[in-house]
């Protein structure tokens, strides 16, 4: 048995769901999944047994935007530890690192950080609260863990499986939060409030993400700035997933809507621990009228390496290899399922493109898919997330591995029924 399915067997007696991370449970990608790395670099990751993979799936979950362990930002990083990254004194990179947030965001007055993606949007949502002295959000998409969040959960144990993470269980969220986060239908905003009976002036704030599978419309987008500004509520663009892939810094810098505040993580930092919440200074201020604080919030690793990615991003001008690489791979999909007779659809902005399989053996043809892959040295999903370290060749490999994958398929007569299912959203796990 490979070692990396030894160890997490192990793992899943020590670690309550055997990961921190709900999205790289082996379970989401196939039987086969060697679920542990022991080195990577560029786009290619090391096994547990040696094996050599060519990441051409999540590239760690959408962080790795200059691929791993980018010398110009390690080498940042590096330097920073030499000279200390936790004192009883604060890091000047923290003020650095504002300013040049706040230049490709001229719009914002204001920068705090945290350390990961959940807990900067609950931190948004404080603030938000504490400048409206109000309590209700609603939101569209995935926004993370926090209590805030599931508490959507609370009177409709399925009002988030629309939020593209389906059986989030509310269990643990106090049930006093009933009654304060709704999701909110894009396509019509005032419905959506009037049928839970909420005011507009019990708002906070309307959280959406503006592209994930695909890019939410101007129109929608503009709709919504106009609704914030007439009931003077606060307007959050959750970030974390497709900033730092369409252009530097946050997605929104490609349009004319602007938000009130805007949170970023994942990308900015290339893999390291940071998260920014930007917002205009009528809403940042509330920041000072609430307790948020936290030691390692001032640790100076993510701070280093943010201004690093950042530099190198714009140096190279990442996002435009991003959406080409991202765009060859749509089309690599597209011409590969139209050759096959496959009825998979093609979604996803160019930075952040996706597939699906419209069959009833959806889930099982996904961990053949994958298991087939992984046997070529190919790590790939339903997702792919480019990144700049990725290139033509790599594209090359890809298409004649998905190729022979679905030649597989057909000669099988497309009977994929010895393969489990793939899971999908939250379960829960049992020791082994």
């Amino acid at each position: 048995m490979q070692t990396g399915k030894l160890t997490y067997s192990h793992a899943k007696s020590l670690i309550p769901g055997g990961t921190q991370l709900l999205s790289k449970r082996p379970e989401l990608f196939s039987s086969e999944w060697p679920a542990y790395y022991k080195s990577a670099k560029g786009v290619n990751i090391t096994g547990l047994d040696g094996e050599i993979f060519t990441d051409m799936s999540i590239m760690g979950v959408g962080a790795a935007v200059l691929g791993y362990a980018d010398d110009d930002v390690d080498e940042a990083v590096i330097r920073t530890i030499k000279n200390g990254v936790q004192t009883s004194l604060m890091s000047p990179i923290e003020v650095e690192l504002a300013e040049t947030l706040l230049e490709l965001h001229p719009w914002f007055d204001g920068v705090r950080y945290a350390k990961s993606g959940g807990e900067a949007l609950a931190i948004a949502v404080r603030i938000a609260r504490a400048a409206t002295g109000r309590e209700k959000v609603f939101f569209s998409g995935y926004h993370g863990w926090h209590d805030w969040y599931l508490a959507a959960n609370l009177a409709d144990c399925s009002a988030l499986d629309g939020e593209l993470m389906p059986g989030l269980s509310p269990n643990g969220v106090p049930r006093s939060l009933q009654g304060t986060s709704y999701p909110i239908d894009l396509n019509d905003i005032e419905a959506s409030i009037k049928n839970v009976n909420v005011c507009p002036n019990e708002i906070a704030c309307i959280i959406i993400e503006p592209a994930r599978g695909n890019a939410v419309g101007k129109e929608v987008l503009n709709q919504m700035r106009k609704y914030c500004d007439m009931h003077n509520i606060v307007l959050i663009f959750d970030e974390i997933t497709s900033g730092f892939r369409s252009c530097v810094g946050a997605m929104h810098r490609l349009g004319e809507i602007k938000p009130d505040m805007s949170v970023l993580a994942k990308g900015m930092a290339n893999g390291y621990p940071l998260a920014a919440i930007l917002g205009i200074e009528a809403i940042m201020d509330g920041a000072q009228n609430t307790f948020i604080s936290s030691t390692n919030w001032t640790e100076a690793t993510g701070l280093a390496a943010a201004l690093a990615t950042i530099c190198k991003y714009q140096e190279i001008e990442a996002a435009k290899k991003i959406n080409l690489m991202g765009s060859a791979m749509k089309n690599i999909w597209k011409n590969a399922f139209e050759t096959y007779d496959l009825d998979c659809s093609v979604s996803g902005i160019d930075s952040l493109p996706a597939f699906k399989f419209n069959d009833p053996d959806e889930l099982k043809f996904y961990n053949f898919f994958v298991s087939e892959m992984l046997n070529k040295g190919v790590l790939a999903f339903r997702q792919f997330k480019p990144s700049t370290a990725h290139s033509s060749e790599d594209l090359e490999l890809y298409s004649r591995c998905l190729d022979e994958t679905l030649e597989k398929y057909n000669n099988l007569n497309r009977d994929v029924k010895s393969y489990a299912p793939v899971q999908t959203g939250f379960h829960r796990l049992t020791k082994e």
